[in-house]
């Protein structure tokens, strides 16, 4: 029986931060940022918000969407590069607030790569019977270190969490395939600088961006013995509309048949497809038995595509 996602939940704060805001203290416009990332509004966390915060409750949403407890699961996997701090881990600071006393827990770091390379590591643990349920948790309050000076970073990034319970599924079901890679040759192109700022060299990571999520679409459907005309839905991280819909195009996908979030959150890195999936899943894009493709890209560079046919 292959491992699949059993319960999924979302967190985003309160506060909005809408494009005709950055206009007021950035040389930028609404129209501008619109029409070259897709992005309209993103949700910013309070001062007094943590990482942490945000994990805690999309953990909480997602363990009510699978109708399970904390202590029933054996490992909680946070997927983040904006933690509360060093260490205790981001894990261990949930796995505390929620009474998972059962559980080992770890951060992992794949920027927004994060929530696929964290559901993939889950799969291993659950599919070789070492844990019978993982939480995994993608994360970012990426507003603690974006350069509000910088119009080129700062209209990009947004704060949220994603969450899912990962199980064994019925048969036919669950994870199909996957596929996790890096370059480190290009981390050059997109990092946290010596100031605890975000990096950015736009045009080098929309050239890669384009080029691998395309290709590991593809990929993973080959390893799961689907073609292009299997595909019912695709959920592509939210990082910019244009390479999405060039991901898109590859797999020759109708407009309605990708998810599109950008235009409320913004880039929220390692949460980004969580939050979309929670989405969909709601808007009724996702049903059961779907074939769903999970594609993502980060710094690193990273990058991870997921085939999975949706349902318990």
């Amino acid at each position: 029986m292959n491992a699949g996602i059993i319960g999924i939940g979302k967190y985003v704060p309160k506060k909005v931060l809408t494009n005709v805001d950055l206009e007021k203290v950035l040389d930028t416009s609404d129209e501008w940022i619109r029409t070259r990332t897709g992005i309209e509004a993103r949700h910013i966390a309070a001062e007094d918000e943590e990482t942490s915060d945000l994990a805690y409750e999309a953990a909480k949403n997602a363990l009510e969407h699978a109708g399970m407890t904390a202590d029933q699961i054996g490992l909680i996997i946070v997927a983040t590069v904006t933690q509360d701090q060093n260490f205790p881990s981001v894990a261990c600071q949930i796995q505390e607030r929620l009474g998972a006393k059962q559980a080992g827990a770890m951060d992992i770091s794949a920027a927004c790569s994060g929530f696929i390379y964290a559901t993939v590591v889950a799969k291993q643990f659950v599919e070789s019977n070492s844990y019978e349920h993982v939480l995994i948790v993608g994360v970012e309050k990426l507003s603690k270190v974006v350069d509000w000076e910088d119009r080129n970073t700062a209209i990009l990034f947004g704060d949220g969490a994603s969450a899912a319970v990962i199980s064994k599924v019925s048969e036919g079901r669950g994870i199909l395939s996957f596929e996790l890679g890096a370059d480190g040759t290009g981390g050059k192109h997109l990092l946290i600088d010596q100031q605890n700022n975000i990096q950015m060299n736009g045009r080098e990571v929309f050239k890669f961006a384009v080029r691998q999520m395309g290709e590991s679409a593809i990929n993973v459907l080959e390893k799961a013995g689907l073609t292009k005309e299997d595909v019912d839905f695709l959920v592509p991280h939210q990082a910019n509309i244009r390479i999405m819909e060039a991901a898109r195009e590859r797999l020759g996908l109708p407009e309605d048949k990708m998810s599109k979030t950008i235009h409320k959150y913004g880039n929220t890195s390692a949460a980004s497809i969580g939050i979309s999936l929670v989405d969909d899943l709601q808007a009724g894009y996702i049903k059961d038995d779907d074939v769903v493709v999970l594609i993502g890209f980060g710094g690193g560079l990273t990058w991870g595509a997921i085939a999975l046919k949706w349902g318990k």
